[in-house]
């Protein structure tokens, strides 16, 4: 590819950029980030809470159980003498 022909099509792309640009600054000229529409929206919100209650009770059923400090070969030994 020629450089004139590299240089023309880098010009219609800025063009086209600053294009969109502006029209992104039409729609939303100061706009925030999405997060900071919703922060607080739950403060001091009973079922807000919970629900986090109820979210972090189930997560925490699904760990699994702390095993017994025996090994397996000692409890299968303590079984044996039985």
């Amino acid at each position: 590819m020629a450089v004139p022909e590299i240089e023309s099509r880098v010009a219609v792309l800025e063009a086209k950029v600053e294009q969109l640009q502006r029209k992104l600054e039409a729609v939303a000229p100061d706009a925030k980030p999405w997060w900071e529409h919703i922060v607080g929206a739950f403060a001091d919100d009973p079922a807000f809470e919970e629900a986090m209650r109820l979210g972090r009770e189930y997560r925490e059923s699904l760990r699994p159980k702390p095993r017994s400090k025996q090994t397996k070969h000692a409890q299968s030994a303590k079984a044996r003498k039985r």
